[in-house]
């Protein structure tokens, strides 16, 4: 589904330039959950902005299902996305004044998809993410746990071809933490392939394969026996 070769990203300011991503080769089937661990600074998060078509790599290729996308101008990067790619952050990144069903619509309605479907859509994401009940509900009425379920089903209403999660459980107790991981082994064990960044070597553990980043290169990767096709 993803593969990069030599993926290089540079940042540079009149004083000082800064390797982010050094000579990335990664390799990402369909199906597959694979975990992103490193220190801080090694860039983990600069290589999801890449693999996210949030960023371009300053050199080398990168495929998605066979296509070359590293070169996209940011018009072509953020049509891609909306059609392929679903995200989960750290910090949800729900709009506080829209409403939990008006926040995973959202999506659809950039995607222009038809008021009926939508409605269809959207409630049966939330009843399958435990989280239909709450739908009138505000993102500050939630837990931390319902509001990550809630960017979850947002992620995953467009059925995109693989959803990238950057510290999904980094704002949620053990508990909560737990349910989303729990819930993204679910997804994956349903065939939704996975990219996430963790720095909890026992949530990286849920994956199939970890690869270990240090110093903006693949130091090792790890396969973990999870894998489900």
């Amino acid at each position: 589904m993803i593969k990069t070769e030599k993926l290089n990203k540079v940042f540079r300011s009149e004083e000082i330039e800064t390797t982010a991503l050094n000579e990335i080769d990664l390799a990402i089937k369909a199906g597959e959950f694979v975990s992103i661990m490193g220190p801080s600074g090694c860039g983990k998060s600069t290589l999801m902005n890449v693999l996210g078509l949030l960023d371009n790599p300053t050199s080398g290729q990168y495929h998605f299902l066979g296509e070359e996308v590293g070169s996209y101008n940011e018009r072509q990067r953020a049509d891609f996305r909306k059609a392929n790619i679903g995200f989960v952050f750290q910090s949800f990144n729900l709009i506080d004044e829209l409403s939990v069903y008006e926040n995973v619509e959202l999506p659809l309605l950039y995607l222009g998809v038809q008021a009926a479907e939508r409605k269809e859509r959207v409630n049966a994401m939330l009843e399958k993410m435990g989280v239909g009940h709450r739908n009138g509900h505000y993102p500050q009425q939630l837990s931390g746990g319902q509001q990550q379920r809630v960017a979850v089903s947002r992620a995953l209403v467009t059925d995109p071809k693989i959803v990238l999660a950057d510290e999904p459980t980094g704002n949620l107790d053990s508990q909560h933490g737990d349910e989303v991981m729990n819930l993204l082994k679910d997804l994956n064990q349903q065939g939704t392939t996975i990219v996430m960044v963790t720095h909890s070597p026992a949530y990286a553990a849920y994956g199939n394969r970890t690869v270990n980043l240090f110093d903006g290169k693949i130091a090792d990767e790890t396969l973990n026996g999870n894998f489900h096709v």
